[in-house]
């Protein structure tokens, strides 16, 4: 049995494919051998992960070993493993579907705060900057910004509210955000 083993290891694929092919099982080991690298990572290039690529190169060793009859061309024994791969890769990948580690539900309930200690006094910053640009504004602008984002009224409640036509009011709110935009420059400079 030793001058078998022996005879395996140096013997061509070729060689090696035929005896698979008579029933020889420690042919067929040496190929998986030989090849079992080569399919490992070709899966797990595919898969991105080394316990499914461990799995699949089982399974197509298997399917392999199943159909090695059907393989007409013993030379092509590593395209026509490749190829197995490569089939049994796609399967699985379809089969498994988008990869997701937990639930929307899950991640939406385990979410930590956004607001962490620098962006609530960065935000604190901009509330008091954007409050002392109004604070310099006519008073007609700062009621017009205040109506429209503070309060959340519409440009038609504006309308009516100031008792002016609906295109006054936008140029009005347009006017005035240039003017505050041009008021936080000027604090933000000094």
């Amino acid at each position: 049995m030793a001058t078998l083993i022996r005879d395996l290891k140096t013997a061509s694929v070729t060689q090696l494919v035929l005896e698979a092919q008579a029933g020889q099982r420690d042919a067929f080991g040496e190929l998986f051998e030989r090849f079992q690298q080569n399919v490992q990572a070709l899966a797990l290039r595919r898969l991105g992960d080394w316990n499914e690529a461990q799995e699949l190169c089982q399974e197509v060793f298997l399917q392999a070993m199943q159909k090695i009859q059907q393989l007409r061309e013993p030379e092509c024994f590593a395209a026509w493993l490749r190829a197995i791969t490569n089939r049994m890769v796609i399967n699985r990948a379809v089969r498994r579907g988008p990869e997701s580690l937990a639930e929307p539900e899950t991640l939406d309930a385990a979410c930590a705060e956004d607001d962490t200690p620098l962006t609530i006094i960065l935000t604190a910053e901009r509330q008091a900057e954007v409050r002392a640009g109004l604070d310099q504004l006519r008073d007609l602008d700062r009621r017009t910004l205040q109506a429209f984002y503070v309060d959340g009224r519409s440009l038609l409640e504006m309308s009516d509210q100031f008792d002016a036509p609906l295109g006054t009011i936008k140029r009005r709110l347009h006017t005035a955000r240039k003017r505050l935009a041009k008021q936080m420059e000027s604090l933000v400079a000094v």
